[in-house]
Formats: structure tokens, C-alpha cells, sequence
């Protein structure tokens, strides 16, 4: 962890301790509820969520738009937006339309058949990136397993390559970094991993061609997963050359491409696979594209598809390994269909990046008018500020510039005050709600923090 970010450290822990006290006065009843939850593993539905610069977790009253009101009453313009899963603003109304009519007028939460709103949201996942042939689950850690499963099956070889300090939710394959030694160990804290992780898996760092050439020079890789742009470690971008080499080291070595879009898709409609021009052999993506309903989705190549349909080895209806039962259910086909046709378009997106540049811009400014040694970078509608300068150019780079006691002041500090960043780092994201007012409130209340940490 970093301890080179500009601060005074004796200082920062002094207003950490103030602020935190500040938040136990402010959130009486989101601390009771949390004291009492003594049959929830780590007093929450997912032990996740006590990821949180207090000492307890906010606990929710209601959300709309881009605003959340906890059980205290207090409210909150809300940059954190589920950590992606509600980019599309919480509950849009199209969304509950669709998602009500399904489930009040129609009828039929989970049938394990298909419906006509999947097809149609098919059809647009597949014009907005580019892929023809998608298939549907409940979350994008799933949509990776399986497209995993897939690849390897196709091309018959054993490993996934993926980029150190990468996410791709739960996926074990994933959970490898770069050692000291310059090759493959298992992440730290990695939770009962079936076996060790170089068995299933190589790592190369981001932007490292040579890194992932040397990997792929084995041939035993069945596909490189990976974000376009590294982005639950914070925001890094790829550089001038980078992408178009993996892609063509990838097909030097008979290796398939994934694109994890889940978090990328704030680059645009498209995500980063259209903003880029990008050409993957899968897409795999999830979150957003539910509009807050659970939904994850994978795209395929035709030739892939097609490859994959011709073998009557594979069960691919049954128990093959691929499938779940509530998977393409009715309601997160509704949901789904109705956030690409009416909530996260074209022209929301507009609206979102532009919203996003604004905020990049008015932050830079603010951390250079205190001369602090910390950078700014932005993807879509996606912003994240870093205690490093110039922004780390791979994963384990931006491990290494982590302060998360600093992090964590910042993050009360402006919860205190009415305005929440996603927890698990410096992010704020966009959503069609969010407006230049909302990026000033944030601004105004960052800039005060910062003149507190340097007087």
C-alpha cells in the first residue's frame, strides 16, 4: 500500500477518526440494523458489503434516479450506482414497466422457456458489438465461467490467460497475479481455490506485449479473458498499440479472445468493443445491461457458434456444464430488453459521457491546484481519480499506488455529506440522471476535504 500520496498522515488519521465518529451520529439506525443481524454471515446478504470506510455499513430506505435514501433518512446523489449494476439509474421507469407487466399481467417469473424480449435483446447486443450468436445468465461471473468452459472445449487446451490484479467476478481461473519473480501466484486472500491457480491459469501484465507473447509461446492457452481496460483495480487505460497486439498475438497462437465488457460498457453503447473497434471472438457482459434486474450475457463469434454447434460431443442442452435454470428467465429478459431499447441508448450515452468528462475535468483541476502528486482517468462514463501521477500503466502498478486509508477518509468525508463513490475504490460513474450540478456538489465537497488534508 502507498503512503507517497502528498498527505500529512498524523493529520489524515485525525479527520479520519473525527469522520467516522460524524457517521456513527448521522446513521443510528442503519447501525441498530446491523447489530442485530446476527444470522447473516458477516451481519450482511453478501460479506462484500462490509466493504465501507465506516465501521458499518449504510443500510437502504429507497433509490431512484441517481439518488439513494438510507434508513436514517438521510439522502444521497449516488456515484457509486451498484458498481455498474445500476448505470442505468436506480429503478428507471422503463424498466419497471417492463419488469411489472411481466410479472403482474403476464405472469411467469421463472418457466425455463423462452421468451420474444430475449431475442430481441439478442439481436441488440449483437448490433452493438458486434458479435452475432448471445446466449444469457444471471450475472457476468457466470457468463465468463461458461464461456470458459466453451473455449476449452473448442480448442481442446487447458489454460486462461487474464491480466494480473484483472476481475472477472468470482471466476477462479482468474483470481492469479504477478509474483515478485515475474511469474504466475495466486492473488492474495484467494478463498479456498480448488487447486492452484498456475494449473488452471497464466497471468501477463496489461499493456505488456512480450509478457503475453512469452505466456501464449506455451500453446496450451484456450483463451486470453480480459477488460479492454483494467478497471476494478482503478482505471487503466490501454496504450497507443496495445489492443490491436493482443489480438493479433492471440490469433498468432490459436488462441480465443473474451472481451469482459461488464464494467467497460460505461466506454459507450458498444462498449469498448465498438469505441475501439475492437474484434473478440466472445463478449462477455453483465450488470448494466439488466437496468438493477440480475442478468449476465455472452456473445459469440458465427464461425465460433458455428464450431461449437457441429460438436455432438458437447451437451450443451443438459448437464454439460454450461446452463443454469434460471438463467434468459422472463423477468431478466424483460428488463433487459427494455435498458438497451429504452434507458441505456445512444443518446443517454451522450448525456452520461459528457457528464463524465465534466467531472474529470473539474477533479484535475482541483488536485492540481493543491499540487498533489495524484492523477485523473476517464473511460465513457466513468471516472476514477488516483493517488498517482502519472496513472499506473498496469494492474500491479495500481495495487502498489492503494492508500486505502486515505481512500477511506475521502469516501466518509463526502458520505457524510451527502455523496457516495463506489467502495472499493475511486470511482464515479454516470447514469442518464446524473447531471452538472450533481458533478459541482461532488467537487465542492472534495475540494474541502483536500483543503482540510493540506492545512
Amino acid at each position: 500500500m502507498s503512503t507517497d500520496s502528498g498527505i500529512d498522515r498524523a493529520r489524515l488519521q485525525s479527520l479520519s477518526a473525527r469522520e467516522r465518529a460524524a457517521f456513527a451520529e448521522r446513521h443510528p439506525r442503519s447501525a441498530g440494523a446491523y447489530e442485530k443481524a446476527d444470522h447473516l454471515f458477516g451481519r450482511v446478504p453478501m460479506t462484500w458489503m462490509n466493504k465501507t470506510a465506516a465501521d458499518f455499513p449504510i443500510y437502504l430506505d429507497k433509490a431512484r434516479g441517481n439518488r439513494i435514501t438510507d434508513v436514517d433518512g438521510n439522502e444521497f446523489v449516488d456515484f457509486a450506482l451498484g458498481d455498474t449494476g445500476a448505470m442505468a439509474g436506480h429503478s428507471p421507469a422503463p424498466v419497471v414497466e417492463a419488469v411489472t407487466r411481466r410479472i403482474s399481467d403476464l405472469g411467469g417469473l421463472s418457466t425455463m422457456l423462452p421468451t420474444e424480449d430475449a431475442a430481441v435483446a439478442g439481436a441488440e447486443l449483437a448490433r452493438r458489438f458486434g458479435l452475432p450468436a448471445w446466449s444469457f445468465a444471471l450475472t457476468a461471473t457466470d457468463a465468463n465461467r461458461w464461456a470458459i468452459r466453451l473455449l476449452r472445449a473448442v480448442t481442446g487446451r487447458s489454460k486462461i490467460l487474464v491480466n494480473s490484479y484483472c476481475y472477472h467476478g468470482s471466476v477462479d481461473e482468474s483470481l492469479i497475479v504477478v509474483g515478485p519473480d515475474g511469474r504466475g501466484t495466486s492473488r492474495e486472500g484467494n478463498v479456498g481455490a480448488p487447486t492452484d491457480v498456475t494449473q488452471t491459469s497464466r497471468v501477463a501484465e496489461f499493456n505488456d506485449l512480450e509478457g503475453l507473447e512469452r505466456e501464449l509461446a506455451h500453446g496450451d492457452v484456450a483463451a486470453v479473458l480480459m477488460e479492454p481496460a483494467l478497471t476494478n483495480i482503478g482505471i487503466v487505460l490501454p496504450e497507443d498499440g496495445y489492443l490491436a497486439g493482443v489480438r493479433a498475438l492471440t490469433r498468432k497462437y490459436g488462441t480465443y479472445l473474451i472481451n469482459d465488457e461488464t464494467h467497460t460498457f460505461s466506454a459507450g453503447p458498444g462498449g469498448a468493443t465498438a469505441f475501439w473497434g475492437l474484434s473478440p471472438d466472445v463478449v462477455t457482459i453483465g450488470k448494466a445491461i439488466g437496468g438493477g434486474v440480475p442478468v449476465g450475457a455472452y456473445g459469440l463469434s458465427r464461425e465460433l457458434a458455428d464450431a461449437l454447434s457441429g460438436r455432438g460431443d458437447l451437451d450443451l442442452v443438459d448437464m454439460g456444464g454450461v446452463g443454469g435454470t434460471l438463467a434468459g428467465n422472463p423477468v431478466s429478459m424483460a428488463a433487459t430488453r427494455a435498458t438497451l431499447e429504452h434507458v441505456l441508448t445512444e443518446d443517454a450515452f451522450t448525456h452520461m459521457i459528457s457528464t463524465a468528462s465534466a467531472f474529470a475535468t473539474g477533479i484535475s483541476k482541483i488536485i492540481d491546484g493543491y499540487g498533489l502528486p495524484w492523477s485523473v482517468s476517464r473511460l465513457g462514463a466513468r471516472v476514477e481519480y488516483r493517488f498517482a501521477d502519472p496513472a499506473p500503466r498496469n494492474g500491479t502498478e495500481s495495487a502498489r499506488s492503494a492508500d486505502a486509508e486515505l481512500e477511506d477518509f475521502l469516501h466518509v468525508y463526502l458520505a457524510n455529506r451527502g455523496v457516495l463513490l463506489t467502495p472499493f475504490h475511486n470511482m464515479a460513474l454516470m447514469c442518464p440522471e446524473t447531471t452538472t450540478a450533481d458533478v459541482s456538489r461532488h467537487h465542492e465537497i472534495f475540494e474541502a476535504a483536500l483543503a482540510e488534508l493540506t492545512a
